[in-house]
């Protein structure tokens, strides 16, 4: 029966202390996997304004890294990039990522159509003092050419 001299019962098979590494690289592509399918990339997000009319436009043939949104709205708030930033901080903001793009950052400066000028002026002398030098003013026009190439 199996008995011991000791009385007590003899184990047939022994566990093992090691993890199987047979099996890691089948774990780590499965969780590889799963984080690229539920990761959520952030995407731009329009402001609700109304936008300014053009009678032509250029695209901006630069890669989404290149570019930084500056929306003003009506009332004279300044959004970069999706974050509310005071009106006199906007070349705190932009200065370190012009300097950190090599100086090839652009400005795509979206306002309101019906923005009082000054907000605008008040952005724009912001913008030079950070050195920012490419600035693009975004259009109605812009927006539905950028609609139609996706």
């Amino acid at each position: 029966m199996g008995l011991k001299g000791g009385g007590g019962l003899e184990r047939k098979s022994k566990t093992s202390d090691k993890i199987p590494e047979s099996s890691l690289a089948d774990i780590a592509l499965l969780l590889l996997i799963f984080f690229m399918l539920t990761t959520v990339f952030r995407t731009e997000q329009d402001r609700p304004i109304e936008w300014p009319t053009a009678e032509a436009t250029e695209q901006i043939d630069e890669k989404r890294d290149r570019i930084m949104y500056v929306w003003v709205e009506q009332n004279g708030d300044v959004w970069i990039n999706d974050r509310l930033t005071p009106m006199e901080q906007v070349s705190d903001v932009v200065q370190p990522a012009w300097q950190a793009s090599g100086r090839r950052l652009v400005i795509s400066l979206r306002a309101d159509a019906n923005v009082p000028y000054r907000f605008v002026n008040t952005v724009q002398e912001q913008l030079q003092q950070a050195g920012a030098i490419y600035l693009v003013f975004a259009t109605d026009l812009e927006r539905r050419m950028a609609r139609e190439r996706r």
